[in-house]
């Protein structure tokens, strides 16, 4: 095992999802990390979308 990891303990069907999610040649690190990527910005896109539904925007010409 390489310096810096760890193992995790994963069900049968939660690794072939893993697997069905990344790209030939691609490791399970690799996929969780473009999983958590996306999951991030996704989640920093709902808050930009709240702020702009429910935040009052003033004009900087108005300032």
């Amino acid at each position: 095992m390489a310096s810096g990891t760890t193992t995790i303990s994963l069900h049968k069907e939660t690794r072939e999802m893993l697997r069905r999610f990344g790209s030939k040649g691609q490791t399970y690190d690799e996929v969780i990390r473009e999983l958590i990527e996306k999951a991030s910005i996704k989640e920093h896109d709902a808050r930009w979308n709240r702020i702009l539904e429910d935040e009052e925007f003033v004009p900087l010409d108005e300032l």
